[in-house]
């Protein structure tokens, strides 16, 4: 039985016995919190049956006072209460003579702690002011207006809160680093995270050709490395810098409950540094970006925590049949509201009698996951890099009508599964958990959706004429057998692209294949997701980490890695004997779990391990491509990898420490480097 009009939080419950002589309808009395309260009886229920009451935590104290002579409804008395002069305002419909009961108001508690960005400062009022009026002072070299509470009398001290503010030279320090590209977060005076771009902020990643990120390394061959290649990649940045040009989804409210999902260029986007119910402020996201994986998610999980609404407050229980569990699921999850989702679910199998402490729920999380992100039930298709992975199915609409409920179910999933610590079965592309994440998007991305596309692309970049293609600005889509001609700007049809505008089209081509292609269907997943994961909680982890506390690190088996793996180029004759072969396996036995996860990440575009092994690992055209180390004279200082291939390019080391060395800063600071074939 729940009290009408009371809402859930604030309120405790009650178990009561039903007494005797009392029949459904009728109301008995129960003394709950030291007040009598009347309870109906519930249809179907008899003597001896237990309910469970829901009342508030606390009541005020009411208290009861005689109207004055002389005063209308609407007009206020003066009462004199604990020695102080309560105004209290006369009914409607009450005349002098008759009684009325009151409450006096309810004065909050002073914060104990300031609220997230914000600074605690006390104040004693000054003679002469009155409650409800303001008074000026100067706190944090500003001057302020107080107002004095209710009921606080001069010579009393009071406490109030003032937003943060900081010098730009202050601002300057508080960064969140993910050594990505360049691409940091940095605080603004608006107290939100901004993406900055640090040009020579990189990161050891391997590329081709970028061998300015070589230079000034201590190294014997760095001095090579000032090359022909060199000269490539300072004409290719010239026309289009790879990694400067970067747009980020950001979700925008619009009217009612609406939102709309914006492409915008990386420096526009602005995250909050604050989430509602938690002590969280951007000082605490700074120091957890900085920490390791583990010490994020178990930081994670405690803010989780706090955000999940609790048990006797109100939960969820899906009942799902097994063999519907797709379309049950669907229903179920989509009636929730956004505001329930992170409240505790339980799980049931109609049918069958599994009680739900944890083994019901991941069972369901990998049932639905197997359906819901299968390719043939038409949201998602396979990569054309890699087969491990997922990317969105542009053409979704056309095998499933109903695909945007259920892409918006996949990222309600997707949420609730980080919040609860869930793994999901399935590992997508990499541009989509950066599209999660609001991570800045570039050309380089493409690679994992279509690397012929992306090399097709790049090739611009080295021609001396690029109008020589006669290429205009639309491309080819192809819808089930029917092709169609889109522009990818507006009059892009009689817009040719030349040596002046090659880098508006590469530009328009990284909005187009990465966000408008597949619009409808991202706003729904990326609105799925936020509507139970705050984005300001997971600025903290960068897009491999997100995978990783998704899909769960990997079972590698070190042993049968190593017997699967060939060797080309300068390990062709020696192969596994060669000493610095056998340097990489020692320095890859001497790994942790998670380490091992992102060399594979680094090496294939994801840490997922097929089910029969590293045996039929998968290239980019779906056929067998084994893991392999390919020994490189050219590649100086950091190892460069191949994902379309499985491929890592190793230097020639001279010692196992310089490699180790060499080795994990690529893994921590650039595991997301490509080569070019």
């Amino acid at each position: 039985f729940k009290m009408p009009g009371q809402p859930s939080r604030g309120t405790q419950r009650f178990y009561v016995t039903i007494p005797r002589g009392v029949r459904p309808g009728q109301h008995f009395r129960v003394l709950v919190n030291g007040e009598q309260m009347m309870v109906r009886c519930p249809d179907g229920m008899r003597t001896g049956d237990r309910l469970i009451v829901t009342a508030p935590r606390e009541r005020p104290q009411q208290y009861v006072v005689q109207v004055p002579s002389g005063i209308r409804p609407g007009q206020q008395f003066p009462v004199m209460l604990q020695n102080q002069q309560i105004m209290v305002t006369c009914p409607q419909g009450v005349r002098p003579g008759e009684r009325v009961t009151f409450q006096l108001p309810r004065t909050p508690a002073p914060p104990s702690q300031p609220a997230p960005n914000h600074q605690m400062f006390e104040v004693t009022v000054p003679e002469g002011v009155r409650p409800g009026q303001p008074f000026a002072l100067i706190a944090n070299s500003q001057r302020v207006m107080v107002t004095c509470p209710p009921n606080v009398r001069p010579g009393q001290k009071i406490r109030f809160q003032l937003p943060i503010q900081l010098k730009d030279e202050e601002l300057k320090t508080i960064q969140l680093k993910y050594d990505k590209n360049g691409w940091m977060r940095c605080l603004g005076q608006d107290m939100k995270f901004h993406w900055v771009f640090n040009e020579g902020g990189g990161s050891g990643e391997g590329k081709e050709g970028d061998a300015a990120s070589d230079a000034g390394v201590s190294d014997a061959g760095a001095a090579e490395a000032a090359s022909p290649s060199a000269a490539a990649a300072e004409q290719r940045k010239a026309r289009f810098d790879l990694d400067a040009v970067a747009f980020t989804s950001s979700l925008v409210p619009t009217a009612g409950e609406n939102f709309e999902l914006r492409f915008i260029t990386a420096s526009e986007h602005a995250t909050e540094t604050t989430v509602k119910g938690t002590t969280v402020n951007y000082q605490e996201l700074t120091t957890v970006a900085a920490m390791g994986y583990g010490e994020k998610t178990d930081w994670l999980k405690k803010q989780f925590l706090a955000l999940r609404t609790p048990w006797e407050e109100g939960h969820v229980k899906l009942k799902v049949r097994r063999s519907y569990i797709l379309q049950d699921s669907m229903d179920a999850i989509e009636s929730i509201e956004s505001a329930d989702m992170r409240k505790m679910f339980r799980f049931e199998f109609i049918g069958e009698p599994g009680l739900d402490a944890g083994g019901v729920a991941r069972e369901w999380y990998t049932l639905l996951g197997d359906q819901l992100y299968n390719p043939d039930f038409g949201l998602f298709q396979y990569s054309a890099v890699n087969q491990m992975c997922l990317q969105i199915n542009p053409n979704s609409g056309i095998a499933n009508e109903f695909h945007l409920r259920y892409f918006h179910l996949a990222g309600r999933v997707l949420g609730k599964a980080l919040m609860d610590g869930q793994i999901v079965p399935a590992h997508l592309v990499q541009p989509l958990y950066k599209h999660l994440l609001s991570f800045p998007v570039t050309l380089r991305d493409l690679e994992h959706m279509d690397d012929q596309v992306f090399r097709s692309l790049m090739d611009l970049l080295d021609l001396e004429d690029v109008s020589v293609l006669y290429l205009d600005f639309t491309v080819s889509e192809d819808h089930l057998g029917q092709t169609e001609t889109v522009e990818l700007v507006p009059g892009g049809a009689d817009m040719m692209v030349t040596n002046e505008n090659v880098g508006e089209y590469l530009q328009a081509n990284v909005q187009y294949r990465l966000h408008k292609r597949i619009e409808p269907q991202l706003t729904e997943l990326i609105k799925g997701f936020r509507e139970v994961v705050p984005e300001a909680l997971t600025s903290v982890l960068d897009f491999q980490e997100l995978e990783l506390m998704l899909c769960g690190l990997p079972n590698i088996d070190l042993e049968d890695w190593r017997s699967n793996t060939e060797y080309s180029g300068e390990f062709s004759s020696a192969g596994a004997s060669h000493r610095v072969v056998q340097w990489f396996w020692e320095i890859v036995g001497e790994m942790s779990t998670e380490m091992r996860a992102k060399l594979l990440q680094f090496s294939t575009g994801t840490a997922g391990v097929p089910s029969l092994g590293f045996a039929v690992l998968q290239g980019n055209d779906g056929g067998i491509r084994k893991f392999t180390l390919h020994g490189d004279r050219n590649v100086k200082v950091y190892p460069r990898s191949h994902t379309c291939f499985n491929r890592l390019d190793m230097p020639l080391y001279r010692n196992k420490t310089d490699m180790q060395q060499r080795l994990i800063q690529a893994l921590t600071f650039g595991s997301e480097g490509f080569g070019f074939e």
